[in-house]
């Protein structure tokens, strides 16, 4: 029996792996990613290969599962670089910084600056094909080799759209190291930041839009609806795929689509 349970906790990070959070007390927690890419197929290896991505269907298109959350890719050509838009990149935590650097740069792959980033820790930025921005930062005590940690907004009025999610969502600000405009859900830090200048909306970017898997997904939207929210497309159930969505864009562009059932493509 000791060993049976000795096995049992050796193999429980396979097992959270590519697993959703738990839901808050709201029933909200963080879903999915979905970006505009020229190769799908290319863009899905380089996922698999160096951030050890699982691939899923979903629909017509390919999903790849991590922890915390679901990256869609639609193979299209953006529009932009997400360095262009509010929604400027998204990040992940890894194990080992160096030798993912190392791998990432043998590949021949663009690769930005290395630097100590807001927590104390090695960040690194790097660039996919089509221009999706990536943050990589370093903690050496992760059960997984990489995990999702956080997306990036930067707009002029970023305290502004900052307090609409904490508002719209019932959320609490709390700082992510130096940087204090950050709230959390479930399964990824959302992180809020000033640019000088005003960035594009994300719809057709080469990060298209963001997304939370909400319990209870109709009678949600209904609530924001009354507070004001207009839905791009409102509240729909796929039967085919057993998926509620909706899609709004916030008050700075940036599209965030809300579901209900994307825990059944993990």
């Amino acid at each position: 029996m000791n060993k049976l349970a000795l096995l049992i906790l050796a193999l429980l990070p396979l097992y959270s792996h590519g697993q959703l959070a738990t839901p808050n007390a709201d029933g909200i927690r963080f879903g999915h990613v979905h970006l505009n890419v020229p190769d799908a197929e290319q863009h899905a290896a380089l996922w698999e290969e160096h951030f050890g991505g699982e691939r899923t269907p979903l629909g017509s298109q390919i999903a790849i599962r991590f922890p915390n959350m679901l990256l869609v890719l639609r193979e299209q050509e953006p529009s932009m670089g997400s360095r262009q838009t509010v929604m400027d990149h998204f990040g992940f935590k890894v194990r080992d910084i160096q030798s993912f650097i190392d791998k990432w740069e043998a590949a021949g792959l663009e690769m930005g600056r290395v630097f100590t980033g807001a927590e104390g820790q090695t960040n690194a930025y790097l660039t996919f094909p089509g221009g999706t921005y990536v943050e990589l930062q370093e903690d050496q005590g992760l059960h997984e080799e990489v995990t999702a940690y956080h997306v990036h907004y930067f707009t002029p009025g970023y305290e502004e759209l900052l307090n609409w999610y904490v508002d719209m969502f019932n959320l609490e600000i709390r700082s992510r190291g130096s940087i204090a405009t950050t709230t959390n859900v479930p399964g990824m830090n959302i992180s809020f930041g000033n640019s000088d200048t005003e960035r594009a909306p994300s719809a057709g970017a080469a990060i298209d839009h963001i997304g939370f898997e909400i319990d209870n997904l109709e009678a949600f939207c209904k609530q924001l609806e009354a507070r004001g929210v207009v839905f791009d497309r409102p509240y729909n159930y796929i039967e085919s795929i057993n998926l509620g969505t909706a899609f709004f864009t916030d008050p700075r562009g940036v599209v965030v689509e809300l579901t209900e059932g994307l825990g059944g493509f993990f």
